[in-house]
């Protein structure tokens, strides 16, 4: 077992682990932490935590020192610097007709770097951009392109709930949502009800996914067919929070090209009080000639080529 402590340096940002030494650190300290790009201001997440040393495939970098109240005071002047800076890219921006947004900038703690990140929907040369800053900063500059749900991390905003966006407060980092974690949900499949500020699906589609996964065991798809107490139905909707089914009876078999006759009334019955059908294997068997009438066409299309090669 080795000791590590978790280190932040943004509010809603990924945690880092870092080796505390002989410190003896809690959550909530700020710290200077030695990280790739130099020394760095960081706020300790969740205190020191003893951790197999096999989940770390390498050794860790280590906590320099404890902030000071001068570490703090330089730390705060480096963000009062942000505005300005803001201000001064995107003046240099527009006289050099760049098509990129500004999103944020970024000092580093000894002061010899500047970030700027920015979005574009294009690759934009930047490097005649990186040039002018330098001449007004005097120092390194570097210009990151971030995708837009790094930006609504990065500048906040109000979800459709009400509240401030998870990415921007406590989210650390994205997990991937797809379109049939909302199909699953039984939401609205348009476009405007599912997506976030960023214009991507809402990161809270996954939040409650495995719940709705596990509901849904056993319960029949919209469409589908089933036995109940009151005879053979077909489903018209299926409510995975109460666990319970509308369906329709039918009151004809279909025949041939004559779909089946459904009942008018709609009778509600628990999963429970349900018998799925088993697949008749119909399906399987029309996939299996359509496999195999794709086989002849494409055989038939082979010995065309073969011929028309042989001439």
């Amino acid at each position: 077992m080795i000791r590590v402590v978790g280190v932040g340096f943004k509010s809603a940002g990924k945690i880092y682990y870092f080796d505390p030494g002989e410190l003896e650190l809690s959550n909530g300290e700020n710290v200077i932490v030695e990280t790739g790009r130099g020394m760095e201001y960081g706020t300790v997440r969740g205190g020191i935590k003893n951790i197999p040393e096999s989940e770390f495939g390498k050794s860790l970098k280590k906590v320099v020192r404890k902030a000071t109240e001068r570490d703090t005071e330089k730390n705060a002047s480096n963000l009062e610097k942000k505005n300005g800076a803001l201000a001064t890219c995107r003046e240099k921006i527009n006289a050099r007709k760049l098509d990129m947004k500004l999103i944020d900038v970024e000092f580093t703690f000894d002061d010899t770097k500047v970030i700027f990140y920015f979005t574009a929907e294009n690759r934009v040369d930047f490097r005649e951009l990186v040039k002018d800053l330098a001449s007004v900063f005097k120092r390194r500059i570097e210009l990151r392109q971030v995708g837009v749900r790094d930006e609504a991390k990065m500048l906040g905003g109000i979800g459709s709930c009400g509240r401030g966006l998870c990415c921007n407060g406590w989210l650390q980092d994205f997990e991937p949502v797809s379109i049939k974690m909302a199909k699953v949900q039984n939401l609205s499949l348009n476009p405007t009800k599912i997506s976030g500020c960023c214009g991507r699906l809402m990161c809270c589609l996954k939040y409650e996914n495995d719940i709705y996964q596990e509901m849904k065991k056993g319960m029949p798809n919209q469409g589908e067919f089933i036995e109940t107490k009151e005879g053979h139905a077909k489903v018209i909707e299926a409510n995975i929070l109460m666990s319970t089914v509308k369906v329709r009876l039918v009151e004809e078999e279909r025949s041939g090209t004559i779909p089946e006759k459904l009942s008018s009334d709609i009778y509600t019955f628990n999963k429970s009080e349900i018998k799925r059908l088993k697949k008749t294997g119909k399906k399987n068997g029309k996939n299996e000639n359509k496999k195999a009438v794709s086989k002849g066409i494409e055989k038939a299309l082979a010995d065309d080529i073969i011929d028309i090669l042989s001439e």
